[in-house]
């Protein structure tokens, strides 16, 4: 038989994981500016290119922990589950679009890229505008 946590605990918890989405949202979207940053570099430099990948690593490990961070901050009788479809679907893009660009695809890449970042925006004002407690 498992504790199931009491009433009082349970605040507690989902602000301390609400606080954790917020701040794992907002990295994420300072991943997704980078990206657009290290594109610009990869066009203007000779070492973007491996810039531009190196952050799209970072970004698709940062879209993996937004996702874990909205489940768990969900968890059934917590929080809200309206963050985890945002989530996984970056989560999807992001890998959408790193197999575009390395397939060199960039008239659907680089659209995609920009959708994710106005995605990551509105799911930072979303976090951000929702009280401590989910």
């Amino acid at each position: 038989m498992t504790a199931q946590p009491t009433l009082a605990t349970r605040p507690a918890q989902t602000s301390w994981l609400m606080q954790a989405l917020r701040a794992v949202v907002a990295l994420h979207a300072v991943a997704l500016l980078v990206q657009a940053v290290t594109a610009g570099l990869l066009l203007s430099s000779p070492g973007g290119r491996a810039l531009h990948m190196t952050s799209g690593i970072a970004l698709v490990v940062t879209g993996l922990v937004h996702l874990v961070v909205a489940i768990l901050a969900w968890r059934p009788g917590g929080g809200s589950a309206k963050f985890i479809p945002t989530a996984a679907g970056l989560l999807v893009a992001t890998i959408v679009a790193a197999i575009l660009g390395e397939a060199g695809v960039t008239t659907l890449h680089v659209p995609l890229g920009v959708m994710m970042f106005g995605v990551g925006v509105l799911q930072l004002t979303r976090v951000l505008s929702r009280p401590g407690a989910a």
